[in-house]
């Protein structure tokens, strides 16, 4: 048995450089990807960013506001107290003016003196009257002020009360576009859910109920032995008879599935954990997948469409130590997936 899985290396076209190349856009592809999803949160980090600057500005806005009508009813109060002294000092006069006015009706002998007290109480009351009236001044100046500032607090309170509005409705359409993201990112998912069931259940149909290809799960699955000699990596005349009706589904599939869903077929090679003389496990899955990639390409279908991927022996369906086991985990897997 030894001596029959000998594996002995012979001459080719070297795959590696187009697997490399292969797995080097899907690389490519996958970080373009992340790209534009880290631009898209950057700018939306950014504007929700500047939102909550302007709000802080408004912030310390109201706080300048609020400390500056503060500080005018002090003063106001300030007035307030002046005008009440004010009044007391003019309370005072008027009662000593009548005081006077009692003392020249009382004397009339001393006329001329009362007189002229009383003309210095006038002149006194005057002037207080002129304090008290600019006082009442100083008061109306300091009820604009508080007017202004009042009108300003409230445009400051209209611009907030916007900008918050503003900030709402920007959440609201980002969880809008996520919700409508994830429903059509749902709907590709069934979609191709559907194409996947479809493809397989027209394998089922194309290729019969063979004992060595069978359906595992989301897989469709062809024992190595259907496919290559043991050993080998190069399809032989029954293998490349089941392939050719393979690529005749995904030709079909291909016309069937919209353009608007990314989809690949994954060719997966697998073997089984006993090693091989001259080269190694993994060699050897990588280059069954790429041959059947390579075939199905030359039968027309897209490269565009189908992935190559070898899993040496680290994969296994069934750890048993027997024969059995080892057959059913030397495989080719097909996996309808999203790109």
């Amino acid at each position: 048995m030894a001596l029959g899985r000998a594996r002995r290396s012979r001459g080719g076209f070297d795959y590696w450089p187009g697997f490399v190349d292969a797995l080097s856009t899907m690389l490519l592809v996958i970080i373009f990807l992340l790209s534009v999803f880290m631009l898209a949160q950057y700018f939306l980090s950014r504007e929700v960013t500047g939102k909550d600057n302007a709000l802080q500005r408004l912030n310390r806005q109201i706080e300048e506001l609020t400390s500056l009508l503060a500080l005018e009813r002090a003063g106001k109060g300030e007035a307030q107290s002046t005008i009440l002294a004010l009044q007391a000092t003019l309370d005072a006069a008027e009662r000593e003016r009548q005081r006077l006015q009692g003392l020249a009706e009382a004397s009339r002998g001393g006329l001329d003196a009362a007189g002229s007290a009383a003309s210095e109480a006038r002149r006194a009351l005057d002037s207080e009257r002129q304090l008290s009236a600019r006082a009442l001044a100083q008061v109306e100046i300091l009820n604009q002020q508080i007017s202004a500032l009042r009108r300003q607090l409230a445009a400051l309170e209209d611009a907030l009360s916007a900008s918050e509005r503003r900030d709402r409705e920007s959440q609201a359409r980002i969880a809008d576009l996520g919700s409508r993201l994830n429903v059509a990112l749902a709907q590709k998912v069934q979609e191709l859910a559907r194409y996947r069931s479809d493809f397989f259940g027209r394998l089922r149909e194309i290729l019969g109920q063979r004992p060595g290809i069978r359906i595992v799960g989301d897989r469709f699955v062809f024992e190595s032995e259907v496919l290559f000699e043991t050993g080998q990596s190069s399809l032989n005349p029954q293998g490349r008879t089941e392939l050719e009706k393979l690529a005749s589904a995904i030709a079909d599939l291909e016309r069937e599935i919209p353009p608007e869903i990314a989809w690949v077929l994954r060719v997966d090679g697998h073997t089984d954990k006993r090693p091989i003389v001259g080269r190694t496990n993994w060699d050897l899955s990588s280059s069954r997948a790429i041959a059947v990639v390579q075939f199905l390409v030359s039968r027309g279908v897209s490269p565009q469409r189908l992935v190559a991927a070898g899993f040496g022996e680290f994969q296994p369906i069934d750890t048993g130590e027997n024969e059995e086991a080892y057959r059913r985990n030397r495989r080719i897997e097909l996996k309808l997936t999203e790109r």
